[in-house]
């Protein structure tokens, strides 16, 4: 099934090999929607509803995750926003704060919150993006919080390793999804993205889902 969601996507792959799958977004009926068309399959999954821009959300999170399942056997975070695009000195104080907030931030507070709840050999993965490597107009704000999130990573694999926890990080190109369409639209920016990739072109939700799949879970 194609989506234009790398959320859903990453879920429906793990689903598909044999993991009960937490869903959780903002908004509700999103959640609900993705958990019945999953369940619909024949297939394991719980949906939470949360804002990843509230640190009162992300606990609820966790806790009602470990109240359910017992346990956390892999942890992707995927949620990333971006508010604004343009010059970094144009930027209002509130559009950073809310990047960063969600970018950065809530990686940092649902590993925090879910570290006392992972399994021995748990899995935790990170999306940054390729723009962490070489942040670019007009995405500065974004790509310089997906720099941090690599940063992050390499700080937690040092302090969750010696326990068996696997901290890695994914860094993808431009993948084709909502999210990303004000980029994919654009001709100018969609030229330079492709002629910049080995494959010559824009990358599907279902590849993150295939490759975040075979980096959280224990596939033989």
């Amino acid at each position: 099934m194609r989506t234009e969601h790398t959320g859903r996507a990453i879920a429906e792959r793990a689903a598909l090999e044999g993991a009960t799958v937490v869903i959780s977004s903002r908004k509700p009926a999103n959640v609900d929607r993705v958990v019945a068309e999953i369940r619909g399959r024949g297939l394991k999954a719980e949906g939470i509803p949360a804002h990843m821009g509230k640190v009162e959300d992300i606990q609820r999170l966790i806790a009602e995750t470990v109240r359910r399942l017992g346990r956390i056997d892999g942890l992707v975070s995927n949620a990333a926003v971006s508010p604004a695009m343009g010059p970094l000195t144009t930027l209002t104080e509130g559009e950073w704060d809310k990047i960063f907030s969600v970018n950065l931030k809530a990686s940092w507070l649902l590993i925090k919150e879910a570290a006392p709840h992972l399994a021995t050999n748990a899995s935790v993965l990170l999306v940054a993006s390729t723009a962490a490597f070489a942040p670019t107009f007009p995405l500065g704000a974004y790509g310089v919080s997906k720099t941090a999130l690599l940063g992050l990573t390499k700080a937690l694999a040092q302090e969750l390793g010696p326990s068996g926890v696997r901290v890695n990080c994914l860094a993808p190109g431009l993948i084709k999804t909502r999210f990303s369409e004000e980029l994919w639209k654009n001709d100018e920016i969609s030229s330079r993205m492709v002629g910049s990739s080995y494959l010559g072109r824009i990358g599907t939700a279902d590849e993150m889902g295939g490759n975040v799949a075979l980096a959280v879970l224990d596939l033989e």
